[in-house]
């Protein structure tokens, strides 16, 4: 306990977590000063990992309930971990849109654990933005306008089912896609924290409801450029053995895709979440 350190990256969000080896069993004490952290900074990086499937499993159990990603099929052996890969000859990356996790769910992910492979030698970085201030850096008329607002989110939106059917061709998984759509409070109270954040998103929020698509898209349009802008972010630079863990209810994340030519493989873990309130 006395060797982890916790190192904010930006003053927006995000900290780095050194002094721990991941692939061990973590004692509670460890747990509890980690989640802490993880609600302090929303997103956790940690460097020089060395984890198999199964120590990435268990590591993620620690803090949640992992949970299946409904598009992809996951590895073999181990249904709950979904292999992210952009190969050399590969232009899209999968989920490369501005996002928050599964937001068409009714109980969307509540967090997210990513483990780094392999690396490009540069690029391919993530960057992530922090939906608390998003919220709180509204003006007071507009923050009131949206707490009563409910946004209606979908997995057909044209952006991100381009990159998500690229990732299951790849895969070699020709099941029927299946669609899903979920109402969401457009302003979402964290049940952990109890701060309040901005819970719409480019790549699933479709319009509010009770309005049109046309009613919608101008204030949708305004919030999907302020909620990421530079000074709610912050940016990693993946290295193998890196490992990023953030919380969907109150960040978004964008994997920059400037690596053509070169290969990049993360495995993934999603955790439970509940319903939006």
């Amino acid at each position: 306990m006395s060797t982890i350190t916790v190192t904010p990256i930006a003053g927006a969000l995000g900290a780095e977590v050194s002094g721990i080896d991941l692939a061990r069993p973590l004692a509670p004490d460890a747990v509890r000063r980690i989640r802490q952290a993880w609600l302090d900074h929303l997103v956790l990086f940690f460097r020089d990992q060395q984890l198999t499937p199964a120590s990435f499993l268990a590591l993620a159990e620690a803090f949640g309930t992992p949970v299946e990603y409904p598009m992809v099929k996951g590895l073999p052996g181990y249904p709950l971990i979904t292999e992210v890969i952009k190969r050399e000859d590969e232009r899209t990356n999968f989920g490369g849109v501005w996002h928050s996790d599964t937001t068409y769910l009714e109980q969307p992910a509540m967090a997210a654990m990513l483990y780094a492979l392999e690396v490009p030698p540069s690029g391919g970085d993530t960057i992530f933005a922090n939906q608390y201030l998003a919220y709180e850096r509204l003006s007071a008329p507009l923050r009131q306008f949206l707490d009563g607002l409910v946004a209606i989110n979908s997995s057909e939106k044209a952006d991100v089912s381009r990159t998500r059917e690229d990732m299951i061709r790849a895969a070699g998984d020709d099941r029927p896609r299946p669609s899903y759509a979920a109402e969401h409070p457009v302003v979402r109270t964290h049940p952990e924290t109890g701060r309040r954040s901005l819970y719409v998103n480019i790549a699933h929020s479709a319009q509010f409801k009770g309005m049109s698509e046309a009613e919608s898209a101008p204030i949708l349009d305004q919030l999907f450029r302020h909620q990421v802008s530079a000074e709610f972010t912050c940016r990693f630079s993946w290295q193998p053995g890196s490992l990023a863990f953030w919380d969907n209810r109150c960040t978004q994340h964008y994997p920059v895709n400037d690596y053509h030519g070169h290969r990049r493989s993360m495995l993934r873990i999603s955790l439970a979440g509940d319903r939006p309130r």
